[in-house]
């Protein structure tokens, strides 16, 4: 399975982008993906997930209400749309996947087994 990560760049504080991760493997559908972002100096930090079934969503505190996540599973491939955007949202983002992982573990990263390369977002003031 590989994870491919696109749509990251540089944008002004309020403006938005939309992050893509395209997924390779026949099972797409049965695995809640996630991303996450990791700042300078700082720890990589859950962002959002969805589920492989019903398609439920969970967010981090600091992009609810700004950021959704999303699926394609006829693309094989999962979205983070970011709106509102803030500087303190600069990092890169990491998509991640798990096959058929809980839901009470969709923040832990350790506990995802496939991962894409990143993509940087830069929000300037």
């Amino acid at each position: 399975v590989q994870l491919q990560a696109s749509g990251g760049g540089l944008v002004q504080a309020g403006g938005s982008l939309r992050l893509s991760c395209a997924v390779s493997g026949r099972t797409f559908s049965s695995y809640p993906m996630a991303w996450f972002r990791q700042a300078p100096g700082k720890e990589r930090e859950f962002v959002a997930a969805i589920s492989w079934n019903y398609g439920s969503t969970y967010l981090t505190d600091s992009v609810k209400g700004r950021f959704t996540i999303s699926r394609d599973n006829a693309k094989n491939t999962v979205y983070l749309q970011m709106n509102s955007l803030k500087t303190e949202d600069t990092a890169v983002y990491y998509c991640a996947a798990k096959p058929r992982l809980s839901s009470s573990y969709y923040s832990t990263q350790g506990r995802y087994e496939y991962w894409g390369q990143g993509t940087q977002v830069t929000v300037s003031s």
